[in-house]
């Protein structure tokens, strides 16, 4: 290993990537955007669910990252993916589809602001810029 290169630890309950396997930079993308789902219709509106992995599936379950209790839903109904430095829906084969702003797509990318629908639920995705922490500095007023 050289100098322009460090080894990272993998944090417990994350597969590790095969020797030689490249990255697709998404731990970098989480450290400057803070990407979610937001739902916009239905009993659970407003919540929030981060896009904090790089592949986030959706349905009414079982086997799902985030299950939803819609009869329109297929139960492994579509997946979120992080993939060439973007997010984009694809469809699971659901039943009824998934609609992106509107227009019926099996698969399709995603960026702020975008709308989903699936079953008879609404969900926007929402990507903010991380905030900046300032630099603190310990100042010794002994001296």
């Amino acid at each position: 290993m050289d100098n322009s290169t460090r080894k990272l630890r993998t944090p417990p309950g994350i597969e590790k990537a095969p020797e030689g396997a490249r990255s697709n930079g998404f731990e970098d993308y989480l450290s400057q955007f803070d990407p979610k789902v937001v739902v916009l219709s239905g009993r659970v509106a407003g919540q929030e669910f981060p896009l904090d992995q790089e592949r986030m599936t959706m349905g009414r379950g079982p086997g799902v990252d985030v299950a939803f209790d819609d009869s329109a839903m297929s139960r492994q109904h579509a997946a979120i993916e992080y993939a060439d430095q973007r997010f984009r829906i694809v469809d699971l084969e659901s039943t009824n589809g998934v609609l992106v702003n509107g227009d019926l797509v099996y698969s399709s990318s995603l960026g702020h602001g975008d709308r989903f629908q699936l079953g008879t639920l609404q969900f926007q995705i929402v990507i903010e810029e991380q905030e900046e922490s300032p630099e603190a500095y310990v100042l010794d007023l002994d001296v």
